[in-house]
């Protein structure tokens, strides 16, 4: 599973800005406003070949006995109590405060390894801003600048030097399917679960919620071994009240990390929401092979099918390489068919594709459709596979800095026909050559050469004036 780091600290001491930073995005609000964080947030971010999670926290106030401070506080010592390592984030230009000693003996108990970042430190002499944080007794504290990227990457490799190399997704392949059942609270995951495995394993339940971890389940089918893993149900961030249950995130977020495959289960007597297209966003960066399953088919009728298929046409458009399945997993119709994707998703995933049929496929696509010209017309020369689970295509040539998104579907698109591979996605990496001239400097003319062309600009004058 991925690491997992926690950002803790006073309100307004920068915690969103360096999520903001950690994980490329602005899903985090920033203001110069103490408490604008309350909810936690969750991340996917990624340092060289480092990925990790990170979680931005609100404000840890431990003077709070009640109140939004005091819920905030309660919900950051959850995340902590499950952290990998926590970043412990104090202000550099207000100094170590009274509430910074009190979070550093409370996180001290914890036992978790803790990096102290003394934070807002740019333009500011290294040994002056960090003198007065020793102090606090949690190791030598880091200046860095949230806001300004300054130190931030180190902070990052000092915070994995020590955790355990993170498997790529090629190494941690096992020899039979991970399966990841996924979606939002009460679409009916659980009993999806137990559909598939034909007991009641998990509890199932009519209530948002039931699921808190995520719960491998071992089993074999028509002498086959699976893993099954079922997760609890992710809602939208604002919804999230129980800190048990903002802490589930997490484990499901590390779910489809750890699977080959995952199950999307939507709702069909439910609108496609933003936060199940969220989901699929997610399990498409992690470059999962993926199944969608509509469960709650069977309550429908002809009209309300024909709406729901139109809105995940419209809505998920971007899944249209995962087969789709509607479902009744209470009453088991349509089931069968799900395992029967997720193997065929699982084999495109590991697919083997030999370079020579790939550059052939490469070949014939830039022939039917050429990449369109700038400057100069990028040239694509040959391909071979660098990677599975998601399948990674390398394909070499000249200029390819210059081919753009569109382009890139179609060369996926047509890879994708040509070896049949249905379920996963699949992603393109573009090496261009080095040109050997581009450092060599131009001989200088001799003096015969220079008379020449001295010659050659006196004749052209005269003939053109």
């Amino acid at each position: 599973m991925l690491p997992t780091l926690v950002l803790v600290g006073r309100p307004n001491v920068g915690k969103s800005t360096l999520f903001n930073r950690l994980t490329r995005s602005r899903d985090a609000l920033v203001a110069d406003q103490p408490g604008l964080t309350r909810d936690r947030h969750y991340g996917r971010g990624r340092v060289g070949e480092r990925p990790f999670l990170v979680v931005d926290t609100g404000g840890l106030e431990p003077v709070a006995k009640e109140g939004i401070l005091f819920e905030m506080a309660k919900q950051t010592r959850q995340a902590v109590d499950e952290a990998d390592i926590v970043l412990f984030l104090v202000d550099g230009r207000q100094g170590c405060t009274p509430q910074d000693k009190i979070i550093a003996e409370q996180l001290r108990k914890t036992g978790r390894r803790v990096l102290l970042l003394v934070n807002k430190a740019e333009g500011m002499q290294r040994v002056a801003v960090t003198n007065e944080f020793f102090e606090l007794g949690i190791g030598e504290p880091l200046p860095i600048s949230s806001a300004h990227g300054d130190n931030v990457n180190e902070m990052v490799e000092l915070a994995l030097g020590d955790l355990p190399a993170q498997e790529s997704a090629e190494d941690a392949i096992t020899d039979h399917p991970k399966i990841a059942i996924v979606g939002r609270p009460n679409v009916g995951k659980s009993t999806l679960v137990n559909a598939i495995l034909g007991e009641e394993r998990v509890i199932a339940f009519d209530q948002p919620g039931t699921t808190r971890d995520s719960i491998y389940i071992d089993f074999e089918r028509a002498g086959r071994h699976y893993t099954i893993i079922d997760t609890a149900g992710v809602r939208r961030r604002g919804k999230i009240e129980e800190a048990i249950e903002k802490f589930s995130v997490i484990k499901t977020l590390q779910a489809v990390e750890d699977a080959n495959v995952v199950v999307l289960v939507l709702d069909a007597q439910q609108a496609i929401t933003e936060q199940d297209a969220h989901i699929a966003d997610f399990v498409l960066q992690a470059g999962r092979a993926l199944v969608l399953a509509v469960n709650k088919w069977d309550g429908l009728d002809d009209y309300q099918r024909d709406t729901t298929k139109r809105d995940i046409e419209r809505k998920l458009h971007f899944l249209s390489f995962a087969k789709l399945h509607f479902i009744s997993a209470l009453h088991g119709k349509g089931v069968p068919g799900i395992l029967k994707s997720v193997n065929e998703a699982y084999a495109a995933a590991m697919a083997k594709l030999p370079t020579p049929k790939l550059t052939r496929v490469l070949i014939e696509a830039v022939e039917k459709q050429q990449p369109p010209r700038s400057q100069f017309r990028p040239k694509l020369r040959y391909a071979h596979q660098g990677g599975s689970n998601p399948p990674l295509i390398v394909i070499h040539g000249s200029a390819l800095d210059k081919i753009p998104d569109s382009y890139r579907r179609y060369l996926e698109r047509t890879i994708c026909e040509a070896f049949n591979l249905q379920g996963t996605p699949l992603r393109i990496e573009f090496k261009a050559g080095k040109n050997p001239f581009a450092e060599k400097k131009p001989r200088p003319l001799t003096e015969s050469e220079q008379r020449q062309a001295h010659r050659a600009r006196i004749r052209g004058r005269k003939l053109y004036g």
